[in-house]
C-alpha cells in the first residue's frame, strides 16, 4: 500500500510539474509581442555578461578588476532595470515562479522510496564498546571541544580523551601515531573531535585494524559528518554512538597511501590553499592569487586520467570520495551515499570571460565543466603552461594534519619536477607524480547514533523525458519507469 501511495505522489507531483513548466511558457510566448522573447534574452544575456565580470573581477587586477567588478553587478541590474522600464516585470516574475514551481515539483516527483532506501548505508545494532579511545583536536572548529565541554563529557561515558595539544616547538601531533598507540593499548573503538583531516588520519587507523570510528562534528564544516547524517550545530550528540550507536559502513578514499573522508582537490584551490596566509584570510588570499593563476590561461594545467577517460589542461579537479550531487568544484555540496563504491570526479578549465560566460549559462552541459565517476583517477602535471610567476609556496600543514599528513609536505608546492600541490580534505601538502586516487568500498566502519538528524536523499538528476513517463503513467508499477 505505501508503494501504491508512492507511486500516486510521484504521478500528481509529475503533472503538477508539466503543468507550471507549460504555464511559463505560454505566459511567455503565447501573447506573440516579443515580450518573451526579450525577457527570456535579456535574462540569458545577463547571466553571461555576469559570470564574464566574475572572471575579471577574479583573474585580473587594476582596472580591469573594477571594470568587471561593475559588469557582475551591473549586468543583472540592467536587466533587472529593462524589465520594469518596458512594463515587464510582472511577466518575468510570474513565469520565473512558475519555472521555480515546475522544477520543484519536478525533483519532487523523481524522489521515489527505492532510490531513497538504496541512498543509505544499511545500519546494524552495535554493542557498547568496551575501551574507547577519542582524540580531540582543541583548536578545531574555533574551539567547540572546549565550548561544548567534550572531554568531560567523553569521560563521564566511559571513554579516554587524548587531547591533541601542540608540541613544545609548536609542532603538531601525529593523530595517527597516537591512534596506532590507542590501540596496542587495548582500544576497541577509536574516535575523533576534529576537522575533517584528523578524521581521516584516525580513521585510516580504524580500518587497519577493523575497528569502529566514531565522528564528533568538532571541526568547521564537518563534510562527513554532515554526510553521514550527524548534528553538526550539537557535537555533544555524536557521543550518544557510545552509548546507544549503530554500525554502517562507508567508502574511505586513498591517495598517495593517504586515506581522505571528503576530497582531494588540485590546479587553481590547492595553489590557493598552498599560501602560507591562507587560514587567517582565505577571501583576500584566493583574490590576491587567482590572477597569477588564471589570466591568459598562464596558470599550472593537469592532465587526468579517470578509468579510461583523458581530461587534458585542466585548471581545477576535484576528486572525491562519492560523487556529489552537485558538480561544486570546491566540494560545497553533498553527496547523496557514502557506500557507492565510485570516486566522483570534477574537472573545470576555463581560459576567458567567453568560457566563464559559458559555463555559467550552459552549467553541467559546457565543454570546460566534466563531470563523471571513476574507480581510479591518476593526476599528472599537464605538458602546457608552467606554473604562473609566485605560485611556490611552502606546504603548511594544517591545525589538523599532523606531522604524516602526506609524501612530499614541507617541500615548496611544484618548484621541483615531478610534484603537486594537493588540498587533501582541506589540507595543503605536495605530492609527488603521478598522483593516484582509488577508493576502499566498505572500508570504514563508522558507529553512528540512533538519534540523528539524518540526510535527505537527494533526487536523480533532472530528467523530463522521465517526468513526463510518469505523469502519463495509469497504473503503478515496481520500480521507476526509464
Amino acid at each position: 500500500m505505501e508503494r501504491v501511495h508512492a507511486e500516486a505522489r510521484s504521478r500528481l507531483f509529475a503533472r503538477c510539474a508539466l503543468l507550471a513548466a507549460t504555464a511559463a511558457v505560454l505566459g511567455l510566448f503565447v501573447p506573440f509581442d516579443g515580450g518573451g522573447l526579450l525577457i527570456v534574452g535579456s535574462g540569458l544575456l545577463g547571466l553571461a555578461l555576469c559570470a564574464a565580470g566574475v572572471w575579471w573581477l577574479v583573474a585580473h587586477r587594476g582596472a580591469v578588476r573594477l571594470m568587471g567588478a561593475l559588469v557582475a553587478v551591473g549586468a543583472p541590474a540592467a536587466v533587472l532595470a529593462l524589465y520594469i522600464h518596458g512594463g515587464l516585470w510582472p511577466s518575468a516574475l510570474t513565469a520565473l515562479l512558475l519555472w521555480a514551481v515546475a522544477l520543484g515539483c519536478a525533483r519532487t516527483a523523481m524522489r521515489h522510496p527505492d532510490h531513497e532506501r538504496h541512498g543509505r548505508p544499511r545500519a546494524v545494532p552495535a554493542p557498547r564498546p568496551l575501551r574507547p579511545v577519542l582524540l580531540m583536536n582543541p583548536r578545531s572548529g574555533e574551539g567547540k571541544v572546549g565550548r561544548f565541554g567534550l572531554v568531560e563529557k567523553a569521560e563521564r561515558l566511559g571513554a579516554r580523551v587524548v587531547v591533541l595539544e601542540p608540541g613544545p616547538d609548536g609542532s603538531h601531533p601525529d593523530a595517527a601515531a597516537l591512534a596506532r598507540a590507542a590501540v596496542a593499548d587495548g582500544a576497541d573503538l577509536l574516535g575523533v573531535a576534529g576537522g575533517d583531516g584528523t578524521q581521516a588520519l584516525v580513521a585510516a587507523v580504524a580500518v587497519a585494524h577493523d575497528l569502529p570510528f566514531v565522528v564528533i562534528s568538532a571541526g568547521t564544516r564537518n563534510h562527513f559528518a554532515m554526510d553521514l547524517g550527524l548534528d553538526r550545530a550539537d557535537p555533544v550528540r555524536c557521543l550518544d554512538a557510545l552509548t546507544d550507536g549503530e554500525e554502517v559502513r562507508v567508502d574511505l578514499g586513498e591517495v598517495a597511501g593517504r586515506a581522505f573522508v571528503n576530497t582531494v582537490s588540485f590546479g587553481v584551490y590547492a595553489d590557493v590553499v598552498q599560501r602560507p596566509e591562507y587560514r587567517e584570510a582565505k577571501a583576500e588570499t584566493a583574490l590576491n592569487t587567482m590572477p597569477d593563476l588564471l589570466a591568459g590561461g598562464a596558470g599550472r594545467r593537469l592532465d587526468a586520467r579517470a578509468d579510461d577517460t583523458m581530461l587534458p589542461a585542466q585548471q581545477a579537479l576535484l576528486v572525491s570520495n562519492n560523487p556529489y550531487t552537485s558538480p561544486d568544484p570546491l566540494g560545497g555540496g553533498r553527496r547523496a551515499r557514502l557506500d557507492g563504491g565510485e570516486l566522483g570526479v570534477i574537472g573545470i578549465r576555463v581560459e576567458g570571460a567567453a568560457q566563464a560566460a559559458a559555463l555559467a549559462v550552459r552549467g553541467s552541459q559546457s565543454p570546460g565543466l566534466n563531470v563523471l565517476t571513476a574507480h581510479r583517477v591518476e593526476v599528472t602535471a599537464g605538458s602546457g603552461a608552467e606554473p604562473a610567476a609566485g605560485t611556490d609556496a611552502e606546504a603548511e600543514s594544517g591545525p589538523d594534519s599532523g606531522p604524516d599528513s602526506g609524501p612530499g609536505e614541507g617541500t615548496s608546492s611544484g618548484s621541483r619536477s615531478g610534484t603537486l600541490p594537493v588540498a587533501v580534505d582541506g589540507e595543503a601538502m605536495t605530492l609527488p607524480t603521478p598522483v593516484v586516487c582509488t577508493l576502499r568500498p566498505r572500508a570504514l566502519r563508522v558507529r553512528l547514533p540512533r538519534d540523528r538528524p539524518g540526510t535527505v536523499p537527494p533526487a536523480p538528476p533532472l530528467d523530463w523525458r522521465l517526468i513526463a513517463v510518469l505523469a502519463f503513467r495509469r497504473s503503478p508499477r515496481g520500480g521507476s519507469d526509464g
